[in-house]
């Protein structure tokens, strides 16, 4: 396959009429692993490079270190997150969140959220039981997260409709081609981030000085760790990246999977016998059907070679997740759905020192979620099949899925 012809297939692939199915577009690029494109760029398709990309400490994260940076360095004076940061100061930022997150200093926080969990979907699927429509989105796969995080940030639960809007246009400008994007997406993208982020330097400003609570932002706020305290540029762009992606992907996870549970009555019947199998179930829809499909804007920190390609130093890489959890050359049958997989190193949170950060939390989510929908609903069916999408290619999932119960 030539440049030309994997340089279209990539455009196709971003078009929204393909966004129901993209994968017969992912296998006709990973027969060019390296592909150029023609602004410069180079997308990388096939599970073992993408991998190795993934490891190799000569990927920048930092778009400051593209020839050519795009909208996501629209405002300079940002102080980025820090999944937009290399080592060392990604590490440290990651590291000082991660204290009050999880391991080592909060090992037990995740599963000790169970119970809030569990009661959470509970009140939520209670409304759902007498309706004869359901839409999974607007009435249990966003609502549910977006409550998690605004309760593990320090984010008031009413404020949601305040946010709901620059979350939906900063993931909106993640999806701007430099050569043909829209700069009126851009520029409402650019004004919704700075919208969010004086929103949560005010909710800062409001845990200053008081006794640390037990939500993340009064705890950045307040506590010095082995690692010192972080600016307050820092703790507001934690809480910025926390919070849109510790609901946006988990909306994502929780509607593809039913989504695909319904489309494989089989495996759900399965489910419904055996709610054990839920763990395994998650992990094969993190591959299958994941709720990131593309990470763009990553750099070349110098001359990188990827299969027997050359990527010169400042360019842009895009790594097709999705792609590569579809790689025939890795995984066994990759375009079945098979939840008694053995071998599943999926990429569905990626890998290497950028790994998820919520990834046990979004697990659990999909967990309680997907199996406590499905042991309520009464023979519940899909009303459209696709349902109508997301705009977004990197974030993928359906903007709505109706769902009759009979």
């Amino acid at each position: 396959m030539t440049v030309t012809q994997a340089s279209s297939t990539f455009q196709r692939i971003l078009d929204h009429s393909s966004r129901a199915d993209p994968y017969p577009l992912y296998a006709e690029l990973r027969r060019t692993p390296v592909a150029r494109q023609e602004d410069g760029g180079y997308v990388v398709s096939t599970y073992r490079e993408i991998t190795a990309l993934l490891h190799n400490p000569h990927l920048s994260s930092d778009a400051h270190n593209l020839d050519q940076p795009g909208p996501t360095l629209a405002m300079r004076g940002d102080t980025p997150a820090f999944i937009g940061l290399d080592p060392p100061q990604h590490d440290r930022l990651r590291r000082m969140a991660m204290r009050h997150f999880g391991p080592p200093h909060s090992p037990r926080l995740v599963n000790d959220l169970r119970p809030d969990l569990n009661a959470i979907v509970t009140r939520l699927i209670d409304n759902l039981v007498s309706k004869d429509e359901i839409d999974i989105v607007d009435d249990f796969a966003y609502p549910f997260p977006v409550t998690v995080i605004c309760h593990l940030l320090g984010v008031p639960r009413e404020d949601e409709p305040r946010f709901h809007g620059w979350v939906e246009a900063i993931v909106a400008m993640l999806d701007v081609d430099p050569a043909t994007g829209s700069e009126e997406r851009v520029r409402e993208g650019v004004q919704a981030r700075e919208s969010l982020r004086e929103y949560l330097a005010g909710l800062l400003e409001s845990r200053r000085g008081r006794p640390a609570g037990d939500d993340l932002l009064s705890r950045l706020a307040n506590d010095d760790g082995p690692d010192g305290r972080m600016t307050d540029e820092e703790i507001v762009s934690t809480a910025n990246l926390l919070l849109i992606a510790g609901h946006e992907t988990t909306v994502n996870l929780i509607t593809n999977g039913v989504l695909t549970l319904l489309r494989h009555p089989d495996v759900l019947e399965r489910l419904r016998r055996e709610p054990e199998m839920i763990i395994r179930t998650v992990e094969e829809l993190l591959r299958y059907e994941p709720p990131v499909h593309l990470i763009p804007w990553r750099a070349a920190y110098s001359d990188l070679t990827v299969a027997d390609t050359v990527i010169p130093k400042g360019s842009r890489i895009t790594l097709v997740l999705a792609s590569g959890n579809r790689d025939p050359a890795y995984f066994r049958d990759p375009d079945r759905f098979d939840p008694d997989r053995r071998e599943n190193q999926h990429l569905g949170f990626g890998a290497g020192v950028h790994l998820c950060f919520g990834a046990p939390l979004a697990r659990l989510e999909a967990q309680i979620a997907l199996n406590e929908l499905f042991h309520n609903l009464e023979s519940p069916r899909l009303v459209a099949d696709p349902p109508p999408y997301r705009q977004s290619a990197v974030l993928r999932g359906p903007r709505h899925l109706l769902v009759r119960q009979e």
